[in-house]
């Protein structure tokens, strides 16, 4: 009996140690992993700093003013193209289109939404 005990003691020795290695290789690879994962990372963040740079030197004003006179044959703007806040079109009112079909229809319910009527609503969109 004390045999069996010592080869299960040695055993369960030998399995531990293959245990402790496996999980000792799995903590490596792992930490490789999160190695290689933050230098992408870094790498995307100078990209994109590298990009942001580009844009910024891409939409100096000086270049856009330069393109936009080469290219475009602008005007200058003119005193009278000016509109004022008073001179714009009333926004029309919102008109539910799907309500007005099924009251035609006969199927009932408002032609106007109830955000354009200034009935309140609930959060299902059905009036108080």
């Amino acid at each position: 009996m004390l045999r069996f005990l010592n080869v299960v003691a040695i055993l369960a020795l030998i399995g531990s140690g293959f245990y402790a290695y496996s999980i000792k290789y799995q903590t490596m690879l792992r930490a490789e992993q999160i190695s290689k994962m933050t230098r992408e990372a870094k790498s995307e963040r100078d990209g994109i700093a590298v990009l942001r740079a580009e844009w910024a030197f891409l939409t100096r004003p000086e270049r856009v003013q330069d393109l936009a006179d080469k290219y475009l044959d602008l005007k200058p703007l003119a005193v009278t193209q000016i509109a004022t806040a008073q001179s714009l079109p009333e926004k029309p009112e919102r008109i539910d289109s799907i309500g007005r079909k099924l009251d035609a229809l006969g199927l009932g319910g408002a032609a106007t939404t109830p955000a354009a009527s200034g009935a309140p609503t609930t959060p299902k969109g059905k009036p108080r």
